[in-house]
């Protein structure tokens, strides 16, 4: 199995499934609500029931991309999902995408995950980046000279 070429959904279906029943009971829930009270003004008899229910599916599939962002990166996925889920006003959401990692790089060899500043895969030891052969840190396209030990390449 080669990584190198990863073609999965962030957001995973069923929190799509999930922020479409929300949408679909909310927007019946409230549009029954809205015809059985007539203190509402029409305008807001008519918004209340889209808008309400378009936000709280947009927050599911948020919380549903941190999910599947958090996994892809190899992150502690239910942590992060929980926090996006618990801490208020969407600030661990916030968090998220502060704290986020990197995304991963993968072994041409064997497949594996790596960090994006590995030279070397863990699991097999191929090179995954070019690296220094004095000091063996990672180099840059286009270096002619190591920048950390001075070596000519």
């Amino acid at each position: 199995m080669t990584g190198a070429v990863q073609t999965q959904r962030v957001i995973p279906r069923t929190a799509w499934v999930v922020a479409a029943a929300i949408f679909g009971f909310g927007f019946l829930g409230l549009s029954l609500a809205m015809m059985r009270h007539d203190v509402a003004p029409p305008p807001i008899r008519v918004l209340m029931p889209i808008l309400v229910p378009a936000v709280l599916a947009g927050y599911t599939l948020l919380v549903g991309y941190v999910f599947g962002d958090a996994r892809r990166r190899g992150m502690r996925y239910v942590l992060w999902t929980w926090m996006a889920i618990l801490i208020p006003n969407g600030i661990g959401i916030i968090l998220y995408f502060i704290l986020r990692e990197p995304l991963l790089a993968y072994c041409t060899a064997c497949g594996g995950a790596t960090q994006p500043g590995f030279a070397y895969c863990p699991r097999c030891g191929a090179g995954v980046a070019p690296a220094c052969k004095q000091c063996r840190r990672i180099m840059q396209a286009g270096w002619s000279h190591c920048a950390y030990c001075g070596t000519q390449l």
